[in-house]
């Protein structure tokens, strides 16, 4: 079986998947801003939260992509207001 792909998809997916990793890494330097600012550790922070410790770990180096009930509940922890985490 032969397979041909479309060299305009795969790069426009390549695109897609930087831009991806771009926001989360970006949302997660500000989660670690916030958190430092409010002098909380990673494993305080996830208790405030109820998630795991590990969980805030990999969100602040944008290896998760979270769900808008995850961000409200850290924005809750921090004692922010969600749209404060995008700006």
């Amino acid at each position: 079986m032969l397979t041909i792909v479309c060299r305009f998809k795969v790069s426009n997916l390549l695109i897609l998947f930087h831009m991806k990793n771009k926001i989360l890494v970006q949302f997660g330097n500000r989660v670690r801003s916030i958190r430092a600012q409010r002098g909380l550790s990673q494993e305080e922070l996830a208790s405030l939260a109820g998630v795991h410790r590990t969980y805030i770990g990999m969100i602040e180096r944008g290896e998760k992509n979270i769900t808008l009930i995850n961000i409200f509940k850290i924005s809750s922890a921090l004692g922010v207001k969600i749209f404060e985490i995008f700006s």
